[in-house]
């Protein structure tokens, strides 16, 4: 397995940082060195100062980086002290960012056609690879599913980036379809010929969407979410069992290799 580039801490200026749909901000930093940097899939981790409780820094996936602005766009879900810090930086401040951390997606020369699957907050990493993908002239289709329509967001992202069709879903039916991103992928899996599944989302989700690819014989690769407290192997906080033994997601992932994880 190639080694992940070497992560370093860079100085990052807070540009815009706004609510986008329920309990999701979105976030864009300027730090042109780390937007030259970031495969998608990877992560980065960032310093919410003003937060005493707050030791650890946040690891966040991320969207796009734009290379000209220099700048890197994430979405994140407000889910404890440190990330409500982090929702109420303003324009103009400063923090600093470790990364470039980890594996991100991985595509090889028989890759021809892939499906998407985006749950919740795991649309972050989702859009990213959606993103290489329309860069690259690849097709692709998405899956995106959140609990309600008002904590749904990517949609109009992944049309422009380019997917040929994208499927909504949410639990409650307030918006696409009532239903599961599982109920989805396990519709279109013996409807479509799809070389590669790359999902990101809850655990029991991803869990899922291995069974069902292994069943249709189709690669896929799962982000892995853990609490990558580090960032860089050396806490073990971020261990997933895998038939290779313990992984740090850190080092090891975040993308995985689906048929690889214990879950």
């Amino acid at each position: 397995m190639p080694q992940p580039s070497l992560a370093r801490v860079h100085e990052a200026e807070v540009v815009s940082n706004v609510r986008v749909a329920e309990g999701l901000w979105r976030l864009v930093v300027k730090s042109p060195v780390l937007a030259a940097k970031l495969s998608p899939g990877q992560f980065m981790s960032v310093a919410v100062p003003g937060e005493p409780l707050q030791v650890s820094r946040a690891p966040l996936s991320y969207v796009t980086c734009d290379f000209d602005a220099g700048t890197v766009e994430t979405v994140y879900t407000v889910v404890g002290p440190g990330t409500e810090a982090l929702s109420r930086m303003e324009p103009g401040s400063t923090t600093t960012i470790l990364g470039p951390g980890g594996h991100g997606w991985k595509l090889d020369a028989f890759t021809k056609r892939c499906l998407l699957v985006a749950g919740g907050v795991g649309v972050t990493p989702i859009a990213s690879a959606a993103q290489a993908l329309g860069l690259q002239g690849l097709a692709y289709d998405v899956v995106v599913g959140a609990r309600t329509g008002n904590a749904l967001w990517g949609v109009d992202r992944f049309l422009t980036y380019g997917a040929d069709h994208v499927v909504v879903v949410t639990d409650d039916g307030t918006a696409g379809a009532k239903g599961l991103t599982t109920d989805a992928l396990e519709a279109a899996l013996p409807e479509e010929r799809y070389d590669l599944v790359l999902v990101c989302g809850p655990e029991p989700m991803m869990r899922k969407c291995a069974e069902l690819c292994a069943e249709y014989e189709v690669a896929c690769q799962v982000s892995m979410e853990r609490m990558m407290t580090c960032g860089f192997g050396a806490c073990a906080t971020c261990v997933v069992p895998t038939v290779n033994g313990a992984v740090g997601a850190c080092m090891g992932g975040p993308v995985m290799n689906a048929a690889e994880v214990v879950w």
